[in-house]
């Protein structure tokens, strides 16, 4: 009798232990390990590139398509969108530049500065600034033998495929955050930001680490504000972006591509 309380008692301890670890593994998912291969984690962030870039061009057509606007464009779209206008860049300048600058907070965060790191953003950003100009010539209708653009909004039918395609922009920037980075190759700088807030500060809670991420954007659209007095491409699917966008990218690192874990994480040392 003793000896069968004592091999249960082992056996339970066991099963706290491997409970705990499992805990650890998920607030620490993937820290120096890499298990795809480099070509599978290329397909994977060139897929998602084109996602977010559509994804991000989505929100501002649709947004200046409805008159008066009440859409808005994603949360860090618009702002650096109001910023661009207000010091006279393009968006392809306007996207480098502001991303080249959240590098820099990214490795205050994290506690070191990487050339690495540093050179995926810029691999990361020049790329996605391009196909942000080209998805919004598009769906501009710039490329009228291939598509003659979004027309205006006429209607509550039209508003309302708008609002839709609107929130689906949304959805389809955090998936495809979810997926470059979990393939963790090279990451835009502001999904770095998140992502290193996420499990170095919020112990892996996607919805607070983006809200938090949000707050660099912020600066930036009050900075575009005292300039121009207006802003623009700000409204319901800024909200819906800023409310839902975090929790649609935890969603979808459970449901998009579910066997893909996160790689090779180096959030610095955690406070």
């Amino acid at each position: 009798m003793i000896l069968e309380k004592v091999e249960f008692k082992m056996e339970a301890d066991q099963d706290k232990f491997v409970t705990h670890k499992v805990e650890s593994v998920e607030t620490n998912p993937g820290v120096g390990q890499r298990n795809i291969s480099v070509g599978t984690s290329l397909t994977f962030f060139v897929l998602s590139l084109v996602i977010n870039s559509a994804g991000n061009v989505l929100t501002l057509v649709t947004s200046a398509k409805i008159h008066p606007p009440f859409l808005g464009a994603a949360y860090w779209t618009a702002a650096e969108n109001n910023f661009g206008v207000a010091v006279g860049w393009n968006l392809f300048w306007t996207f480098l530049i502001i991303g080249m600058g959240t590098t820099v907070l990214n490795a205050i965060l994290v506690g070191h500065w990487s050339w690495r790191r540093a050179l995926g953003n810029l691999c990361f950003m020049v790329p996605f600034s391009a196909l942000i100009q080209i998805f919004q010539d598009f769906f501009m209708g710039n490329y009228p033998q291939l598509f003659s653009g979004f027309p205006e909004a006429h209607g509550a039918v039209m508003v309302t495929l708008y609002v839709g395609l609107n929130f689906l922009g949304v959805a389809l920037i955090a998936i495809a955050i979810s997926i470059y980075q979990r393939v963790n190759l090279v990451l835009h700088p502001a999904d770095d930001l998140m992502q290193i807030l996420r499990f170095k500060y919020f112990k892996g809670n996607a919805v607070w680490a983006m809200l938090a991420s949000y707050i660099p954007p912020t600066i930036l659209a009050i900075v575009a504000i005292l300039i121009t007095h207006t802003f623009t491409t700000f409204g319901v699917g800024t909200v819906f972006a800023f409310l839902a966008q975090g929790a649609i990218t935890g969603w979808g690192d459970q449901h998009v591509f579910p066997w893909l874990k996160h790689q090779a994480l180096d959030v610095g040392e955690k406070s």
